[in-house]
C-alpha cells in the first residue's frame, strides 16, 4: 500500500504565540489543535463568511451574532480563551484568536503571515503610504510635524514647449 508517516509525525499539535499583557509583560501562550468537532465546526463557519466576502458586497444580515463570534474564537483559542479574555486588550486579543483560527483551517506558515503582518490571507496588501507610515512608527507630534508635499504637476514644467504630432515622429 504505500509507506505513510504517524500523522503526528508532520502536524502541528499547537502553537506557541509571544504577547504583551495588559500588564507589559511578554508570555507565551500555548494553543492547542482543537477537537474534530470544533475544527468541523470552525471549518463551515469560515468557509460561510469567505464565500459571502468573495461576493464582493456586504450581507444584509450579520454573520456572525456576537455570541457565535465569541463561540468562534473560544473554539480557536480552546483554554487559553478566558486567560487571554483576561490578559489582554480587545486588539490584541483579536489578533491573537484570527491568527489561531488561520492555523486551524489552513496552516502554520498562513498563521505566520496573519500573526506578523494582520493581512488576512489573499487579501490586499497595503497601500505605499500605509506601509511607509507603519515603517516609521506613527506618533501624533510626528504626524503634526510632517510637511506636506506640494500639489502633484503630473511631471509638467511651466516654461516647456509643447511638441506637436509631427515633431514626435521624428528622432
Amino acid at each position: 500500500m504505500g509507506d505513510f508517516r504517524a500523522l503526528d509525525a508532520f502536524l502541528d499539535d499547537y502553537i506557541e504565540l509571544p504577547i504583551r499583557g495588559r500588564d507589559g509583560t511578554t508570555r507565551t501562550y500555548r494553543i492547542e489543535d482543537p477537537s474534530a468537532e470544533d475544527g468541523v465546526r470552525i471549518e463551515r463557519i469560515t468557509s460561510l463568511a469567505a464565500r459571502l466576502a468573495a461576493g464582493g458586497a456586504a450581507p444584509e444580515a450579520t454573520v456572525l451574532s456576537d455570541e457565535e463570534e465569541r463561540d468562534l474564537y473560544r473554539m480557536c483559542l480552546g483554554d487559553q480563551y478566558d486567560r487571554l479574555l483576561t490578559d489582554l486588550k480587545w486588539a490584541a486579543f483579536k489578533h491573537v484568536a484570527l491568527t489561531a483560527m488561520f492555523w486551524v483551517i489552513t496552516d502554520l506558515e498562513t498563521a505566520k503571515k496573519y500573526w506578523e503582518t494582520g493581512q488576512q490571507p489573499g487579501g490586499k496588501a497595503p497601500n505605499r503610504q500605509a506601509r511607509r507610515q507603519a515603517s516609521r512608527g506613527s506618533s501624533a507630534s510626528a504626524a503634526a510635524s510632517t510637511t506636506p508635499s506640494p500639489a502633484s504637476t503630473s511631471g509638467t514644467r511651466a516654461g516647456s514647449r509643447r511638441r506637436n504630432r509631427r515633431q514626435a515622429g521624428r528622432g
